[in-house]
């Protein structure tokens, strides 16, 4: 099953959404803001693409930190990070076959996901 992992307002996420929709390609939808996101999951996608690419630093969430919650970042602190925060993920997660996929770009969702 193909799960899109979120929040619902955020722009990016709309264009996600609409780009899955525009070629019938069925998913859930898991919004972060409501039902958050499990360790365990959250570790595997960093076990997949690296805490370096799941963190978003550039959010309004992150840069409200406290100045040495944001300092000295470890796989370790960045799960604690996301796990209190879902917000800092960065947006979307799609899981597909298999693969985590991170971020939107259309070009890159064309080159990933074979319909």
């Amino acid at each position: 099953m193909t799960t899109i992992y979120g929040i619902k307002n955020c722009d990016t996420m709309k264009k996600a959404r609409a780009w899955l929709e525009e070629r019938g390609v069925a998913y859930d939808f898991h919004d972060y803001k409501k039902a958050g996101i499990d360790r365990g999951r959250l570790e595997r996608w960093v076990g997949q693409v690296g805490w370096e690419a799941l963190l978003n630093r550039s959010g309004t969430t992150f840069r409200k930190l406290a100045d040495a919650d944001k300092e000295g970042v470890t796989e370790d602190k960045a799960i604690a990070l996301m796990l209190a925060q879902p917000s800092m993920i960065r947006r979307p997660v799609l899981e597909w076959k298999g693969k985590v996929i991170v971020g939107f770009k259309p070009g890159s969702y064309e080159d990933q996901i074979k319909i």
